[in-house]
């Protein structure tokens, strides 16, 4: 089972798994936008199932037409960026399904979109899934869950700066 390297004190930020599976390390991933950090910082997920929740309580910031990628702001200001797979754009919306339309509010947990995940691989695409902190220089620290993960249980744990 995977744990958190470091114990978190005060005010910290639970980003929730959008998905039951296999947390790996990033560089993992074969996408260098992804793997050397560009985006910002985080973990991939290798997905159980083809269904994906909103990590954290807040407002959909963005959410592709195609349903492949999604962000979630947080009211403590953590930008979530949840991306489906490597190169899934170019499916152009082929077997995902959206619940949830750009601009809601959305409860950590709820339903954002369904994908058909052996379609998806039938297609020659990878899966894995990233979750990413767009903006970590806003936190003085961001921990990462290694390991099996449910969807609902922490893998990103932010703590927020100190107030000056």
């Amino acid at each position: 089972m995977g744990i958190f390297s470091k114990v978190f004190h005060g005010n910290t930020i639970e980003i929730a798994a959008p998905v039951s599976g296999e947390i790996v390390p990033i560089q993992r991933v074969p996408d260098p936008v992804f793997s050397e950090e560009m985006v910002g910082k985080g973990v991939a997920i290798i997905p159980e199932d083809g269904r994906f929740y909103a990590p954290a309580d807040g407002e959909l910031a963005a959410f592709f037409p195609t349903g492949h990628a999604f962000c979630v702001l947080t009211k403590d200001g953590a930008e979530v960026f949840v991306h489906i797979g490597i190169d899934t754009v170019k499916l152009e919306g082929r077997h995902f399904t959206t619940h949830a339309a750009q601009g809601d509010t959305v409860k950590k947990g709820q339903l954002i979109a369904t994908v058909d995940l052996e379609a998806v691989k039938s297609e020659g695409f990878e899966i894995i899934t990233l979750v990413i902190i767009t903006n970590p220089d806003s936190f003085s620290s961001l921990d990462k869950k290694e390991g099996k993960v449910a969807q609902g249980d922490a893998a990103i744990i932010l703590e927020k700066q100190e107030e000056k």
